[in-house]
């Protein structure tokens, strides 16, 4: 049925009309769909403004326990790799507001496996929608706000606890590392979702480096192995969403011994990692083949 749809009367090959558009011009009808799908879905959860509120607490409350855990750890110790409590807040705030954003906006890439083993991405590619912003925006959980403000207010504890030499260069650098780090979660939501095309049941693979990666970047680099460290940082470029950058803020030296200057290269990876991510999403729904029914 995939395959139809792509076809003419006749069975000619047809280019979709998104892609004979200019970028400029799908990515601002890409966009507006996106915040036209969110709207409905926000009236839908305002509807049930209690529920909605007591959602957004327990979620605030649940990813707040994390952390608990960690302060836990440090009524026994001073630092944890040599990194003090505030220090590790810092870590903490910045990679949970980045991952917030980004779990808040496209979240619902995880569906894509379900939708692909019941056939209801069919209903997707017959509206004249992109499909990537029908599925970022399914199910839209504005509850996810819990996760961005106990990140927010986490992240501006540490600051009001930390001595920092704020330079210009450290000041630009931290709404830069929240931007880019989020940008690089987005990549890995996009990039698993497209994954999800050909292993059609890998939410959890998908999980593993969203989820995962969020908890690994939340502790310091320094508790870590040396080739665990290599492998986030050139392979799966996690440690550019905030350990590189934070290093250079926190005036601490790079366990892989890289320049001090590397942080700032984050948002550059972070549009590597897009550009990837949405060749990947490409691809795999190109290779999409409906279900067969």
């Amino acid at each position: 049925m995939a395959e139809q749809l792509r076809s003419g009367a006749y069975g000619e090959p047809l280019r979709p009309r998104a892609y004979a558009e200019p970028l400029r011009s799908r990515a601002y009808h890409g966009l507006r769909a996106y915040l036209l799908i969110i709207a409905m879905w926000v009236r839908s959860t305002m509807a049930y403004r209690t529920s909605f509120l007591i959602m957004t607490i327990g979620n605030f409350a649940a990813t707040g326990l994390d952390f608990v855990v960690i302060a836990l750890m440090f009524s026994h110790v001073g630092t944890l790799g040599g990194f003090t409590l505030s220090e590790v807040a810092f870590l903490y705030g910045t990679t949970s507001t980045s991952f917030g954003l980004m779990d808040m906006t496209l979240g619902s890439m995880n569906r894509v496996g379900r939708r692909v083993r019941d056939g209801t991405m069919d209903t997707l590619l017959v509206r004249p929608v992109p499909i990537l912003a029908q599925v970022a925006a399914d199910r839209f959980a504005l509850r996810r706000l819990g996760r961005i403000c106990q990140g927010l207010l986490l992240l501006i504890w540490s600051l009001i606890r930390l001595d920092i030499d704020w330079t210009a260069d450290r000041v630009l650098l931290v709404p830069v590392m929240l931007l880019s780090g989020g940008a690089i979660f987005g990549a890995m939501f996009v990039a698993g979702g497209a994954f999800q095309f050909w292993a059609n049941d890998a939410s959890e693979v998908q999980n593993s480096f969203t989820y995962g990666g969020n908890t690994l970047l939340q502790y310091p680099p320094t508790v870590f192995a040396q080739d665990l460290l290599r492998g986030v940082t050139f392979v799966i470029p996690l440690a550019f969403v905030n350990w590189l950058p934070a290093l250079h803020i926190l005036g601490r030296e790079n366990p892989l011994g890289l320049p001090s200057w590397i942080g700032f290269a984050a948002p550059l990876v972070a549009l590597g990692c897009c550009a990837l991510a949405g060749l990947a999403w490409r691809a795999g729904l190109r290779s999409y083949r409906s279900t067969g029914s």
